[in-house]
C-alpha cells in the first residue's frame, strides 16, 4: 500500500481492526453492601445482577465529552463515537478475608486504578455487614485487606533477592533495603501509594503489581436526599482522608441508576432537576476516573465518523497512530494537527489551514488533550 494522503479532510483510512492499544481499566472495590454493583450498573454498558457477589462484572463506560459533538456540528458524520474506559465491578470484600470477595483480591491486580465505594446511607432493608454504618472504618477494613496481601508479596520478593545477594549482586542488596522499608510502611497500616519511594527504587516493586499502590478515588454513596450536599457520614469520611490528597466524590448510586434507565433525554433532565442536580453525578465520576488514570483524548474526523480516542498523558504522535492501527504506527510519516477549539471556531480544515493553525508534526510530537489528528503513513 502506498502513502495515502487526503488533502481536503481529516479522513481516516478504513483498515482491518488491528489495535496495539490495551484498554485501561478502573476497578470498583468496597465492602459488600456498599452499593458497588448499583454504581456499576449506572456507568456501564453491561447490567449486572444485584446482590450475588460471586463473580466480577465487566463493562465499558462512555466518557462524556461535549467537544466531540461540537466538532460534528461542522462535519455531520454518519457516526459520532465517544471514547470509553473499561470498568470492573469486583465482588465485595469482608473483614478478615471472609466472604466471596476475598478470592477476588487477585482481580484487583489487573486494573489500573481503583474507585473505592464507601457506604454513607442507612437502609434497614439492607443492614450493614458490620452492624452499623461507618465509612471511615469501612475504608480502613478494605485497605487492611489490600495491605496484608501486599506484605505477602513483598516478603516473597525479599526471600528471592536474598538468594541472589549470596552471589554478590549489589543491586539485589539495594532492593532488599527498599523492600524492607516498604514492608515496615505496610505493617504500620499505610498503603504503598503513600510511601516515600524514589522513582529509581520503583523498579524493585514494578513486577509485584501491589494492590495498595494503585491510584484511588473515593466515592461516598449517599441516600437520594443527600445527593447534592452529602450528609454527616460523607462529611466524616472527607475529613478522614484530607491528608491523602485523594479525590472524593459524593453520589447517590441508586438515584444515578434510576436516571441511567431513562431513555428519553427530557425525562432525564426532569429527573435531574427534581433531584437538584445540574448533570448526572456519574458524569463527574467518569471524568474523575479518566483523570485518575492520567488519560487524555484526541479526535479524528471524516464523513463516516467523528471519533474520540483515549491516550495516556505523554503519548507521542507515532504512538497515538498505533492506537488507531498498527500499520499507521509502523509506517508513520507525520501528523497534521488542529486544536479542537480552533476547528470549532473556524469551522473547517480548509479554514484552519488558511489561518495557519494546522500544524505539521513529527513522530516525537507529544499529543495534547483535544488535538485533532490526521496521520500520514506509508506501508
Amino acid at each position: 500500500m502506498g502513502c495515502k494522503i487526503t488533502e481536503n479532510i481529516f479522513l481516516l483510512l478504513i483498515l482491518p481492526i488491528n489495535f496495539t492499544f490495551m484498554p485501561l481499566k478502573c476497578g470498583i472495590i468496597g465492602l459488600a453492601g456498599s452499593g458497588k454493583t448499583t454504581l456499576f450498573n449506572s456507568i456501564s454498558n453491561h447490567r449486572a445482577e444485584m446482590g450475588t457477589g460471586i463473580r466480577i462484572n465487566m463493562g465499558t463506560m462512555v466518557v462524556p465529552d461535549q467537544r466531540l459533538y461540537e466538532i460534528d456540528q461542522h462535519i455531520h458524520a454518519q457516526k459520532v463515537i465517544p471514547t470509553t474506559v473499561e470498568i470492573v465491578d469486583i465482588p465485595g470484600l469482608a473483614k478478615g478475608g471472609t466472604g466471596m470477595g476475598s478470592q477476588f483480591l487477585a482481580d484487583i491486580r489487573n486494573v489500573d486504578a481503583l474507585i473505592h465505594v464507601v457506604r454513607c446511607f442507612d437502609d434497614p432493608q439492607y443492614p450493614h455487614i458490620e452492624g452499623s454504618v461507618n465509612p471511615v472504618r469501612d475504608r480502613e477494613t478494605v485497605d487492611l485487606e489490600l495491605q496484608i496481601r501486599d506484605i505477602e508479596s513483598v516478603e516473597k520478593k525479599i526471600v528471592r533477592l536474598k538468594k541472589i545477594v549470596k552471589s554478590g549482586d549489589k543491586d539485589a542488596k539495594q532492593g532488599i533495603a527498599v523492600l524492607e522499608s516498604l514492608k515496615e510502611h505496610l505493617e504500620s497500616l499505610q498503603s504503598v501509594r503513600t510511601a516515600n519511594l524514589k522513582m529509581e527504587d520503583r523498579k524493585y516493586i514494578s513486577d509485584l503489581f501491589l494492590l495498595s499502590d494503585k491510584p484511588v478515588m473515593y466515592l461516598c454513596n449517599v441516600d437520594e436526599a443527600s445527593a447534592v450536599k452529602g450528609n454527616n457520614y460523607s462529611s466524616q469520611f472527607l475529613e478522614s482522608v484530607t491528608l491523602e490528597n485523594a479525590e472524593v466524590l459524593t453520589i447517590a448510586a441508586r438515584l444515578e441508576s434510576e436516571i441511567a434507565e431513562l431513555e428519553v433525554e427530557e425525562d432525564r433532565n426532569e429527573f435531574l432537576a427534581d433531584a437538584g442536580l445540574a448533570e448526572p453525578g456519574i458524569n463527574k465520576l467518569i471524568r474523575a476516573a479518566y483523570h485518575l488514570l492520567d488519560l487524555q483524548t484526541f479526535f479524528t474526523i471524516g464523513p463516516k465518523e467523528v471519533r474520540a480516542w483515549t491516550i495516556t498523558r505523554g503519548t507521542t504522535a507515532q504512538q497515538a497512530a498505533g492506537i488507531i492501527h498498527g500499520d499507521m504506527e509502523r509506517g508513520f510519516i507525520r501528523a497534521e494537527v488542529i486544536k479542537q477549539g480552533d476547528f470549532v471556531r473556524l469551522g473547517s480544515e480548509h479554514a484552519c489551514r488558511e489561518a495557519g493553525v494546522l500544524l505539521v508534526e513529527g513522530k516525537k510530537y507529544i499529543v495534547k488533550d483535544g488535538d485533532m489528528l490526521h496521520i500520514l503513513f506509508n506501508v
